[in-house]
């Protein structure tokens, strides 16, 4: 399917500065490949609250419908963090965009930048081999179970359909025939009945795909392990409150947040987001990496088969690290601004 339509959401805080250079990226390539893409501009957020006291208005989702792809920057504001009692939040704008488009699959690569490895906290021979991807369900599990609030007491229902869990490992095994044939179930199954559903349905899934080798880790296990022997994973597949732990903890791996974009996929529709927040601190300063965003542009063109575009864009970032053409976040030694680097990026895309 030719991607045609593009719905942006700019969100809150950092959002609209890196998104801005994620367009302009997009547009090199548009003007390149002599490609047309009709883009239009939604609210998602605090932003959105701002304006019309909806987290993700009406508008916002019919724009959504009918994108071909969806560019989010990011949301979150602290006036909303810090209350616990707001009755509003950005944060139900993003689950609720999810559950209404069926973004059942969040797709996070963790790819290490062999020039960027002093960053890390890590030695650089437990980053040697780097390279996995975490497949997360994102519209089912206990972020959107029955929740009870009582005086004294409170609740989350954890709730898992068989056809919620298979829809996703699918898609996880198919990642897998592509890479290095190997899935890793990250669940607690030894303590939750959910996670022993996930079990027995990737049991039932697994000889679908032969020559993939299964294997299957606690959560508490595999925290430790992508701390310790990050190499040793290929395809991670995970419930919605492990899957979002687990990869924002391997994150730190490459040493910035601001370098790894994600992936949301459902039946219709794909969502493409860097992995970090909102950063309001740095809001309107020109200092946030854009690299993730640009990045989950590069996603989103691949995977709608533009794979010469997407060439480029990763071209032009490795010549950017190669050259130390950064942003402070990843402490270079000359620091140079959002708009700087995403400027930098077309010109490498122009040639």
């Amino acid at each position: 399917m030719p991607l045609n339509k593009i719905t942006i959401l700019p969100g809150d805080g950092i959002g609209p500065e890196v998104i801005k250079q994620g367009l302009s990226v997009l547009n090199a390539i548009s003007k390149k490949y002599d490609h047309t893409w009709e883009i239009t501009h939604a609210l998602i957020g605090a932003s959105a609250i701002d304006q019309t006291g909806d987290p993700f208005p009406e508008a916002s989702l019919q724009a959504c419908q009918q994108a071909d792809a969806i560019l989010l920057g990011a949301i979150g504001d602290p006036k909303y963090d810090n209350d616990p009692s707001a009755k509003v939040r950005p944060e139900q704008g993003l689950l609720r965009m999810r559950k209404s488009l069926g973004l059942y699959a969040n797709i996070r690569p963790v790819k290490i930048y062999e020039q960027l490895l002093h960053l890390s906290v890590f030695k650089p021979e437990t980053l040697k081999d780097v390279d996995f991807v975490i497949y997360r369900e994102l519209t089912g599990g206990i972020y959107f179970g029955e929740k009870i609030k009582e005086e004294t007491w409170s609740s989350d229902l954890c709730l898992y359909h068989k056809y919620e869990i298979e829809r996703i490992s699918h898609l996880a095994f198919k990642q897998a025939m592509t890479r290095k044939k190997k899935v890793t179930l990250v669940d607690k199954a030894n303590v939750l009945e959910t996670s022993r559903l996930w079990r027995s349905v990737v049991q039932e899934i697994a000889p679908q795909y032969p020559e993939v080798t299964v294997d299957y880790m606690f959560i508490d296990n595999a925290a430790m392990q992508v701390i310790l022997y990050p190499s040793r994973f290929d395809v991670v597949l995970c419930d919605n409150l492990f899957g979002d732990i687990l990869s924002d903890e391997a994150s730190v791996l490459s040493g910035s947040m601001g370098m790894l974009p994600s992936a949301s996929k459902g039946e219709k529709t794909a969502l493409y987001e860097p992995i970090h927040g909102s950063y309001p601190q740095a809001a309107g300063k020109d200092i946030a990496n854009p690299m993730a965003t640009i990045l989950s542009v590069e996603m989103m063109l691949r995977d709608f088969g533009y794979f010469n575009e997407a060439d480029d864009i990763i071209n032009a970032i490795d010549a950017c690290i190669q050259e130390g053409y950064l942003t402070e976040d990843l402490r270079p030694a000359i620091v140079r601004k959002c708009s700087e680097v995403g400027a930098l990026v077309v010109s490498k895309i122009n040639g």
